[in-house]
């Protein structure tokens, strides 16, 4: 490399060693763990058997084999799609998806995204403009946040779960072209629920549309599994979900009327642009959509290891969070506690990641529990005693 290379090189080569210094100094330097097979209950991490405590995979489908058999007769005719949808990719596995997720959860139509966070930043930027007013949740999931502040339109924050806010937020917005208020339906880090019932009453007295992340309610939540809309009888006008938790498969989609759903083909730039999702993966995640209609009973399993988990950690005195669904966190505050504590289960054989800042807010680092139907009950057990056993150490 020439001389001239080597300086510019060296400016960029400086920042990034003292910026990652300075994030293994705070505890806040995060790794990757290596997964050999596949992703369930139980699964080998680094080389060692551990059941698995910090998975979405909530119905316990991410391992069915059903899921991966609708997925090789699909590879029977190919891998990739090719293009985008709007070109050449558009298969027929797509369309399916699409028209029974709309279907399932109640809305005229549906639109099939790669990730959950290409929706949101599809949606929020296509719809808003700088003409246009966002209130957003303050701990609305990093996809929103993001694609909010990046439509440009007037974006104002409404402390967390609180509807009143919601309502004064919009009622001092200026006027606006359109108002939206987003939020997630089941908080990531908290398991909590919002208040879409009184959301969904202010949007409507101030003429203002509603918009829903329920990637962690989808497949979980309400009489048919159709998410917290369902269990909070609302219905948003904009309503997100994945397949890539409950549903044991991969990608997201945006149902809602026609009107959005033609509008967003023609203007969410993160599904204009991108090459359609593998047909192999639309079809595993239909046969999981299938199987979430088909078998209530994973829920109901599902419901009863959250109520073992929470009694178990009551009896224990073992605090957590109000939260009545698969996310169970154990807030420990200091990263350096949460990371010892991860790092002590592990050796047990129990795999529980630390949730540290920036992806929850600071002296909040926690352990992210998440249950599953898959779960049995002497596992659970297990995690209880050793969590009981770990939180007794001496910070």
């Amino acid at each position: 490399m020439a001389a001239d290379d080597l300086r510019a090189v060296k400016p960029l080569a400086s920042h990034l060693a003292a910026e990652l210094a300075r994030i293994r100094a705070a505890d806040l330097y995060r790794t990757r763990r290596v997964i050999d097979g596949g992703h369930g209950a139980t699964i080998r991490v680094d080389g060692r058997d551990c059941v698995n405590f910090c998975s979405n995979d909530y119905l316990g489908l991410a391992a069915d084999p059903r899921l991966a058999e609708s997925a090789k007769r699909a590879l029977a005719d190919g891998t990739g799609s090719g293009a985008a949808a709007l070109v050449s990719g558009y298969n027929r596995e797509h369309q399916q998806l699409e028209a029974e997720v709309a279907a399932f959860v109640g809305r005229p139509r549906a639109l099939l995204f790669s990730t959950g966070w290409a929706a949101n930043l599809g949606v929020l930027r296509g719809l808003l403009g700088r003409d246009d007013v966002l209130v957003a949740d303050e701990l609305n999931h990093a996809s929103l946040i993001d694609g909010g502040r990046l439509s440009g339109a007037h974006y104002l924050r409404a402390a967390h779960g609180d509807a009143a806010a919601f309502a004064r937020a919009l009622g001092d917005a200026p006027e606006a072209r359109l108002k939206l208020a987003v939020t997630d339906g089941v908080f990531s880090m908290d398991g909590d629920l919002a208040p879409l019932r009184e959301l969904g009453a202010h949007c409507s007295a101030q003429g203002a549309a509603l918009m829903v992340d329920d990637a962690h309610g989808f497949g979980v939540l309400g009489a048919t599994g159709r998410g917290t809309p369902e269990r909070l009888g609302v219905t948003p006008d904009i309503h997100v979900g994945t397949f890539g938790k409950a549903a044991g498969a991969a990608g997201a989609f945006v149902a809602g009327s026609e009107d959005l759903i033609e509008y967003l083909v023609q203007r969410a730039r993160s599904w204009v642009f991108s090459t359609a999702p593998p047909p192999a993966v639309a079809a595993a995640a239909r046969r999981g959509l299938q199987l979430i209609a088909a078998e209530p009973e994973r829920r109901a399993r599902l419901f009863d290891n959250i109520r073992r988990f929470r009694d178990g950690a009551r009896q224990l005195g073992i605090a957590l969070r109000d939260s009545s669904t698969p996310i169970q966190p154990i807030v420990l505050g200091d990263a350096a506690r949460a990371l010892r504590l991860s790092s002590r289960l592990f050796e047990q054989g129990l795999w529980v990641a630390a949730i540290r800042p920036p992806t929850v807010p600071v002296n909040t680092s926690r352990l992210r529990i998440t249950l599953s139907a898959a779960h049995t009950p002497a596992q659970i057990d297990t995690l209880l005693a050793a969590l009981a056993a770990g939180l007794r150490e001496r910070p």
